[in-house]
């Protein structure tokens, strides 16, 4: 496969690996990898999010308040 890079995007893997302590073309491959497991990722959550509506398991408006209230006492209690 061969992969056409704009000469910015050539530039920042160029200065990234030596940072890394990797060749440009590891680490090309491995942030092609994880951007394509972080979408896939994504996509599982957002399904799973949608079904859950479909299934009319959501919460009102009101309900997230006080679950973020608790949440937020519940740290502050804790410092």
């Amino acid at each position: 496969m061969e992969l056409h890079l704009s000469q910015e995007l050539e530039g920042k893997l160029a200065a990234a690996a030596p940072r890394r302590g990797v060749s440009v073309e590891a680490l090309a491959h491995e942030t092609l990898e994880r951007a394509l497991d972080y979408d896939d990722w994504f996509i599982r959550e957002a399904e799973t999010g949608l079904d859950q509506v479909t299934a009319g398991q959501t919460l009102s408006h009101e309900a997230v308040g006080e679950r973020l209230t608790k949440k937020l006492a519940e740290q502050d209690a804790r410092r």
